[in-house]
């Protein structure tokens, strides 16, 4: 039961059949219709006995036409030994019996009355007993065990496809009921490869994204301890260029600063008037400097 609550088993559709009433417990104020679980346990085991009672283990076919089943589908014909139709079904499968592809069965197994509708007719041709999972709004004509459930969530349908494997290898012996079943749920639920690419390739560029952020907002360290004896006199200036070498520790002592300034005595006044003097005065208008 709690499988059955977490998969949302019990949630029906808003609409519901006349034939479908007797498996609602009852109906929320949103209109919402409430599957009695109890009577959809006992249906399943019901289903369960039919599908063991049959000799030979091929001649029982699972059918479903939707994708979101599909998996659970040939799951489910793996471990009970019986024969998958999954995706399109051809029609006359069951009642042509010129084509390659026609077939016999003795018991069918459908997981959407709606969507299933062509061979569900066909085996009402046929005189074919069918299983189907049942919502409140699924048509149940030509249904012959209906299995009331939510069969339009995908781990709902899963789950029960599950559930009537698990007790048709039980009634055979196969597995032990004290013992479970070794076989997750989880590999009957569908799965949408493409949507699980485009996620996986979202979380690893959006990962990238995240470490390339990190790299590069990370500031640098820096390590005062690289360079104990720094040079500054080789430091370069702010205009590009680099100063002249500073003179020997013995050299500067030697010179003191004062000795230089007086060594080599210049007059800045002579030396700005000399150009000044050099050209010669320009005259415009020739030899008259006077304006008429």
């Amino acid at each position: 039961m709690q499988k059955m609550l977490a998969a949302t088993t019990h949630i029906g559709a808003t609409n519901s059949e006349t034939t479908m009433e007797q498996y609602i417990f009852k109906t929320k104020q949103d209109g919402i219709n409430i599957i009695n679980l109890k009577k959809t346990w006992e249906k399943l085991v019901l289903a369960a006995r039919a599908i063991a009672a049959i000799d030979n283990p091929a001649d029982v076919f699972v059918v479903s036409c939707r994708q979101t089943a599909q998996r659970a589908v040939l799951k489910t014909a793996r471990y009970i030994g019986a024969t998958p139709i999954a995706g399109r079904f051809t029609p006359g499968a069951f009642t042509n019996q010129i084509q390659a592809a026609f077939r016999e069965p003795r018991l069918l197994i459908i997981a959407d009355p709606r969507a299933d509708h062509q061979p569900v007719t066909e085996s009402s041709y046929a005189n074919i007993p069918i299983i189907g999972f049942c919502n409140v709004d699924s048509p149940t004509k030509f249904i012959d065990i209906a299995i009331p459930c939510n069969n339009k969530s995908t781990a709902s349908i899963g789950l029960m496809w599950w559930f009537l494997a698990r007790e048709v290898l039980r009634l055979r012996g196969t597995i032990s009921r004290e013992i479970e079943w070794d076989v997750m749920p989880d590999l009957f639920f569908f799965r949408d490869q493409e949507r699980e690419m485009l996620d996986a390739e979202k979380a690893k560029a959006l990962e990238n994204q995240k470490t390339e952020g990190a790299v590069v907002g990370q500031p640098k360290e820096e390590d005062w301890n690289e360079q104990t004896n720094p040079d500054w006199a080789n430091e370069p200036t702010p205009a590009g260029g680099m100063p002249a070498q500073a003179a020997p520790a013995a050299v500067q002592a030697a010179v003191p600063v004062a000795d230089q300034w007086n060594a080599a005595p210049s007059d800045w006044a002579a030396e700005s008037a000399a150009p000044a003097m050099a050209q010669p005065a320009q005259q415009w208008g020739g030899a008259s400097s006077q304006w008429q």
